[in-house]
């Protein structure tokens, strides 16, 4: 077994931290954690949408709604793709629709912050570089 030289493992991390951003349990896919990336990845995904949804494509909105899109753009680096979209206000949403279209993917948001952190964390434990090599082993009787 082949020992990581800590460059890289920094490396593995940054990627395992970027994956889990850009797509919701791809860190986790990385680690060979696939059951938990596929309930992160629907759990967040359905959660955004909803959002999406229930508030219009108007909730995601960086210039005027600042707190609530810097817990969106946790997320995913499409968020960025939507506020693009949303920049010149074309897309107003009013009411109580938009507070809770607002709540719903800041929450998608904040929850894959939580499951980047995670999926950092098992990679920095070395989970996915160290699978299968303790399973390959035959125990042995005393």
């Amino acid at each position: 077994m082949k020992q990581q030289s800590k460059a890289e493992h920094g490396l593995f991390l940054v990627v395992v931290a970027l994956m889990a951003w850009a797509i919701p349990g791809a860190g986790h896919f990385l680690i060979k954690q696939s059951l938990r990336a596929v309930i992160i990845f629907v759990t967040i995904t359905a959660t955004f949408l909803i959002g999406l949804y229930i508030g219009s494509i108007g909730v995601v909105n960086p210039q005027t709604a600042k707190p609530w899109y810097m817990a969106q753009i946790f997320a995913s680096p499409a968020v960025g793709m939507l506020a693009s979209e949303t920049r010149d206000g074309d897309y107003e949403v009013f009411g109580r629709p938009a507070d809770i279209g607002q709540i719903y993917t800041s929450i998608a948001g904040l929850l894959n912050l939580l499951c980047i952190i995670s999926a950092v964390y098992m990679a920095y434990q070395g989970r996915g570089e160290m699978i299968g090599h303790e399973e390959d082993e035959e125990p042995q009787n005393a």
